[in-house]
């Protein structure tokens, strides 16, 4: 018998969703679909990328297929104008704005001799930068829905040399965005404004992972799956009560109800296979 998870419903619920076109974004988008959610896919991919696959358009295609509703705009997360444009689109077209998942990011894992600073200033104002931003444009509307959510795809501030040394520069930008919720959680908690951050316990089997790492290891990561089943749980709790908390996947769906997570791994890996991420 397969175990039901424990959490509630997205159904006409507004969600601007950063870097949705694939992965992990769009795996989040999917399971809001299903209750009947309204999806802003805030994304730069309008044509196929040679080795990522999906653009906002055939994300948008699959939200609908799914059963949500769909709003796929061009949307590079360093440009202020292009984010506020974008937030108040998605506002006239959905009545309003519930739900604020700042997942968009920007990778590179070099050393501090090795890494160009365009790379560092891509990091930067990807991850942190466009966190803040997204957050501070959402947050106007988010301040008047009933059960307002931002979650943050960055890990726990674990502030120890090991998770710092390999990548100084990922890792300060990947931090930053937890910085904001550590932040923003304590600035709005009186407001009713959740604010939480969420991370993967293992690697995650993306597009993006088979660049960094090669099809072999992919088998060895968890689905996308479990991450969007996680934010779903996350983003479903009263946000008066749900702030402030840096998360980790398998820790929120054990919390749900889940003692099996093997629906989340390849057929033929066992837990003890499974490549640990960043951070944990």
């Amino acid at each position: 018998m397969t175990e039901v998870i424990k959490t509630g419903s997205l159904k006409g619920k507004t969600l601007f969703i950063t870097g949705a076109s694939r992965g992990i974004g769009l795996a989040i988008a999917l399971r809001a679909a299903k209750d009947g959610a309204n999806i802003a896919i805030a994304a730069k991919t309008t044509e196929p990328h040679p080795k990522l696959a999906g653009t906002i358009y055939t994300a948008a295609e699959a939200i609908e297929q799914a059963g949500g509703r769909a709003l796929p705009i061009v949307v590079d997360v360093r440009e202020e104008a292009v984010v506020e444009a974008a937030v108040q689109k998605t506002v006239e077209t959905f009545g309003g704005l519930d739900i604020l998942v700042n997942n968009a990011s920007a990778i590179l894992l070099t050393g501090t001799l090795e890494t160009p600073m365009k790379r560092y200033d891509l990091m930067h104002q990807i991850n942190t930068r466009g966190t803040y931003l997204c957050s501070q444009k959402c947050l106007p509307y988010l301040l008047k829905a009933e059960n307002p959510h931002i979650l943050n795809l960055s890990p726990p501030l674990n502030m120890e040399e090991r998770w710092f040394s390999p990548h100084v520069a990922y890792t300060m930008a990947k931090f930053g965005m937890s910085m904001c919720v550590l932040g923003m959680a304590g600035e709005f908690r009186k407001k009713g404004v959740a604010v939480n951050a969420l991370w993967p316990r293992t690697a995650i089997d993306t597009d993006a992972m088979n660049v960094i790492t090669g099809p072999e290891l992919r088998k060895k990561c968890r689905k996308v799956e479990i991450m969007a089943d996680a934010a779903h749980v996350i983003l479903t709790r009263p946000s008066r009560d749900c702030t402030g908390n840096f998360f980790i996947d398998d820790e929120v769906l054990r919390g749900a109800g889940l003692t099996d997570l093997a629906r989340y791994r390849h057929p033929g890996t066992s837990e003890t296979d499974l490549i640990p991420d960043f951070f944990v």
